[in-house]
């Protein structure tokens, strides 16, 4: 039986589907975690966080409208990006509502003391099923594609991350992932160089891409502790109801 999400098969023969970008505002069920420092937000698939070359509204814009609104601030709200989603995965990402938490949250990122797990369903199931992956990744710019080599290279990061094998289903396999690094596309990339490229993401190796703009990668769970309030934060993102996710709900921690 297919689960899949709606999926277009890219052969040379059949016309691209041009998806358009449906923009909407966050609104109170959008937001996972608030205090008078931080706010995370439950990012759907599809969205940017900053802006780009697109000229869509990007999340870090919609999430200062809703608190401006919500607090009735006139000259606007700050917000301070700490970390990024790529466009077609979904779930928690946070932002600093003030410049103190900013700086703060950004030590707590470089210092890996910011837990972060993904959770990513694909087709070939990860031998070995549990493990640890170091790769030096090279990013290309102008391609917007990540390339990881088994050795570093001129102007590659070294990026590692754990993973295990947390349930199959009907050979779709859900991964567990937590990365130890941060860099771009690092999930997306180092799967599929284990021979485990997520489902939709055709820009690393799976054969179909999604009409939905998405790929099956979510971000499920940040852990830490505040850095003002020095007290432990767990944040978890609920999984898309798009009836493909919601199979894969009782696998997860």
């Amino acid at each position: 039986m297919n689960y899949e999400p709606s999926i277009m098969n890219n052969k040379p023969t059949m016309a691209r589907v041009q998806i358009k970008y449906v923009n909407h505002d966050i609104v109170d069920k959008d937001i996972l975690y608030e205090d008078n420092h931080l706010i995370a937000v439950n990012k759907i698939a599809g969205d940017i966080v900053q802006e780009d070359e697109t000229g869509d509204e990007p999340l870090d814009e919609k999430v200062k409208k809703y608190i401006a609104k919500k607090y009735n601030k006139l000259n606007g709200a700050f917000l301070g990006v700490v970390h990024r989603l790529d466009r077609p995965v979904s779930g928690v990402i946070l932002f600093a509502k003030t410049s103190k938490a900013l700086d703060r949250v950004n030590k707590l990122f470089k210092s890996r003391e910011m837990k972060k797990t993904y959770y990513a369903v694909v087709r070939n199931r990860p031998e070995p099923s549990e493990g640890n992956l170091v790769h030096w990744l090279l990013k290309n710019p102008q391609k917007n594609v990540t390339k990881a080599h088994d050795h570093e290279v001129p102007g590659s990061l070294r990026s590692e991350l754990n993973y295990r094998l947390a349930g199959e289903l009907e050979g779709y396999y859900l991964i567990e992932v937590n990365p130890i690094t941060g860099r771009p596309h690092q999930i997306r990339v180092q799967l599929a160089t284990l021979g485990c490229p997520i489902v939709g993401d055709n820009k690393y190796g799976y054969p179909r891409g999604s009409l939905k703009k998405s790929i099956c990668l979510h971000a499920r769970r940040l852990r830490f502790i505040h850095p003002i309030k020095k007290e432990p934060v767990e944040i978890v993102a609920p999984l898309p109801k798009d009836g493909f996710w919601d199979k894969f709900e009782g696998m997860m921690e």
